[in-house]
């Protein structure tokens, strides 16, 4: 893909893949003007609320596209073109032989890395704990990227919640 086509400006992409609500994306979007913001989501629905809600908040810095995130990195992103992939709370498939479907392997992580502008980032949450320590280990073995945190770095306060996660964090707070 052509960023041009998508953007009217040229300035540096960046990439939610799975958008969810995109409660996420919106607010990222509205914060950083000078940058690009595409949501990749294979759910009609929910690709329609990111782009009903960005065009009711008037961002014209925000696109979406509807599919499947691994198909889409591999085939579609060219080498060192992204300068960020936020991947919040992916699907867990938390049964022992669903583990497999899980999107972060070392195929897929090398693929995201190999799309990344020199400074560019990978920022990845999720609330499943052993796929947390999966993800990290698979991420720490990629060469092409360095852990910015010794370990685990806990959710930057300017990072927006995502609705799923504000939901989370009020269970565990009642």
């Amino acid at each position: 893909i052509a960023w041009s086509t998508l953007f009217a400006r040229s300035q540096p992409l960046e990439i939610e893949l799975g958008s969810g609500d995109a409660s996420f994306l919106i607010e990222w979007a509205r914060r950083n003007p000078e940058r690009n913001f595409l949501g990749v989501e294979r759910l009609k629905g929910r690709l329609r609320k990111l782009e009903r809600k960005g065009s009711r908040a008037g961002l014209t810095n925000l696109r979406g596209l509807r599919l499947e995130a691994a198909y889409f990195v591999e085939f579609m992103i060219p080498p060192a073109s992204v300068a960020a992939f936020h991947l919040y709370f992916p699907d867990p498939w938390p049964k022992k032989r669903h583990h497999k479907r899980r999107l972060l392997k070392p195929g897929f992580v090398h693929e995201l890395a190999r799309r990344l502008a020199p400074g560019g980032y990978l920022h990845v949450a999720t609330d499943w704990e052993d796929y947390a320590h999966e993800a990290l280990a698979t991420l720490q073995a990629e060469p092409l990227l360095a852990n910015t945190a010794a370990d685990f770095a806990p959710r930057p306060a300017y990072r927006p919640l995502t609705k799923f996660e504000a939901r989370g964090l009020k269970q565990m707070n009642d």
